[in-house]
């Protein structure tokens, strides 16, 4: 049997940094790559030019909303900040926190009988800080859910 996981100090909070630091570079980085296009040809004209920079700035908002997920613990629940929700849970409603073999991300099951997925603990790049942010949260879930059951 594995010894018991030492529960994080409150709050906490679970994102993918890697992943997060990767999509930010890239997606900067094609910015500055498509508005210095945009500066530095002189045959295009205002509204190409425009153009340009307003893809690169487009391709920057979609990574910086897929470097948008986390998860938040606190004393009273967990917020869960998917790409587009947010979505606040106390810990009763937190029946179980799951992060199987192959999962792109932890799912929690809930009271109401659905699963929520938490994209801010996501095994792609680093996959042993996955695995041991899933446990943390599994123990605080846990240790603040079922002792408000009781």
């Amino acid at each position: 049997m594995s010894a018991p996981v030492p529960l994080p100090d409150l709050p906490v909070t679970f994102r993918p940094t890697r992943t997060r630091a990767v999509l930010l570079t890239v997606g900067g980085a094609l910015f500055a790559v498509l508005t210095a296009i945009a500066l530095l040809l002189a045959r295009l004209g205002a509204a190409e030019r425009l153009t340009f920079i307003l893809t690169g700035a487009l391709f920057f908002g979609v990574t910086l909303l897929f470097s948008r997920p986390r998860v938040v613990a606190d004393r009273d629940g967990v917020t869960v900040v998917n790409l587009t929700t947010r979505r606040r849970l106390a810990w009763p409603e937190v029946l179980r926190v799951n992060l199987r073999s192959g999962d792109p991300w932890v799912f929690l099951d809930l009271a109401d009988g659905t699963s929520l997925p938490a994209m801010g603990i996501q095994p792609g790049i680093a996959k042993q800080r996955a695995i041991r942010d899933a446990k943390a949260l599994r123990a605080l879930a846990e240790e603040y859910g079922t002792s408000s059951r009781r």
